[in-house]
């Protein structure tokens, strides 16, 4: 069977669950609708204003649509947010305070948060070098989260607890908005006042619902991820819990501005529309991660998820087992980008990175990841994460390449 027989074998056997998304996207959409229509949102809001950006009428309309969507109390959606870790640094820093306790209950975070906890480097002003202490609790052997653990692990000064919806650089299933429930549960059973904080990097629009529905404290993701629709330039956003919200929102300005300052740059039209875009965008990207789990399975590698199993982000991860194989399917996902695809993906250190990595990211926006594009640490087990798809079927064509380039495990 050649490569495109393949690719069409696997398009047939995900019918059923490609119509299943559809309705998800649906849903969803209808969620965005519905907060656009209650806050009467117009082509007034597109504009902005400079300087201080006080007074913004659109930015605080965002903020509620966003909030709403989300189901949360209050959102800060902001261009000056440079990234997710961004983020979720500045919600991190505007809650804990010297002495508090942060506890990691799904493993080693993402590479990225490494050094804003202080697990690495020194002397930038990390959360251990502020005085917050920090615990983890490690997965189970299969790489989940160690719910006996879990539920007599939070101590009197566990300010905040750390929940990663996705699943990273590492080996495991990313999290359902029902495991992120759970967890949720477990934590305030033990001590109420624990904020129960969600990296929702890659999870936006997965479900029918975010971990802010369900009880999370406060979240925190980036707009060049899923809520961004993949148009947004830049960005992140905090949503949950309004005296959270404002927390980060001060630590991303200044104790006393918060959420109340910041110029959109004349970028309103396209945070509004991103939005709108985001549930369709996701949609097309989870049915691209199930067409590469069902032919890299096939194809005899390990694949997380697996094929039929319910998608908790936008990310699949393909164990190819060689830093050879991990170059050439960068290689092969770079040629068949809109951008830049004359260009070879050739390892190299990353800011925050522990590892070298190779990226293919042929993006319209940089280092957008709702857009097709696939990343790897180069260490052992040499895995390949590939991301987003504005259409499952850019996917599928890039795939048709990838088989040929890598061949059966």
């Amino acid at each position: 069977m050649n490569s495109l027989e393949q690719v069409q074998q696997a398009e047939l056997a995900l019918l059923e669950i490609f119509s299943v998304i559809d309705t998800q996207v649906k849903h969803n959409l209808k969620r965005v609708l519905d907060a656009f229509r209650n806050h009467r949102v117009g082509t007034h809001h597109f504009a902005g204003v400079s300087g201080y950006g006080h007074d913004d009428l659109g930015r605080e309309t965002l903020d509620k649509v966003f909030a709403e969507v989300m189901g949360a109390q209050a959102a800060a959606v902001r261009v000056q947010f440079v990234s997710g870790t961004h983020a979720i640094a500045c919600a991190l820093f505007g809650v804990l305070r010297p002495g508090d306790e942060m506890l990691a209950v799904v493993g080693s975070p993402y590479d990225t948060l490494e050094e804003v906890i202080g697990l690495r480097g020194n002397g930038q002003g990390s959360l251990i070098e502020f005085g917050i202490n920090y615990r983890q609790l490690e997965l189970t052997l299969d790489g989940t989260v160690d719910w006996q653990a879990l539920s007599t692990s939070v101590a009197d000064n566990t300010r905040l607890v750390l929940i990663q919806r996705s699943c990273g650089y590492s080996w495991r299933p990313s999290l359902s908005i029902a495991d992120i429930e759970k967890i949720i549960h477990l934590v305030k059973q033990q001590n109420p006042k624990t904020v129960c904080f969600v990296d929702n990097c890659y999870g936006e629009f997965i479900e029918t619902r975010e971990p802010t529905a369900v009880g999370a404290d406060l979240m925190a993701g980036s707009l060049i991820k899923n809520p961004g629709g993949t148009i947004v330039n830049a960005g992140g956003y905090v949503a949950g819990r309004a005296d959270l919200v404002e927390a980060a929102a001060c630590r991303l300005t200044a104790p006393g501005i918060g959420s109340y300052g910041g110029a959109t740059f004349d970028q309103n039209r396209l945070l509004f529309q991103g939005l709108f875009l985001a549930p369709q965008m996701v949609g097309e990207a989870m049915k691209g991660t199930y067409l590469t789990g069902y032919i890299f399975d096939k194809l005899g590698y390990a694949v997380n998820p697996a094929p039929f199993a319910p998608r908790g982000d936008v990310i699949q991860a393909i164990k190819l087992g060689s830093a050879e194989k991990l170059i050439a399917f960068c290689k092969v996902i770079q040629q068949h980008s809109p951008i830049g695809s004359y260009l070879d993906p050739v390892p190299d250190e990353m800011p925050g990175y522990e590892s070298q990595v190779v990226m293919a990211g042929g993006t319209f926006i940089e280092g957008s990841t709702l857009e097709f594009s696939a990343d790897g640490p180069l260490r052992e087990p040499y895995v390949v994460y590939c991301q987003g798809g504005t259409h499952w079927t850019h996917v599928a064509i890039a795939l048709e390449a990838a088989i040929k380039a890598v061949g059966e495990a």
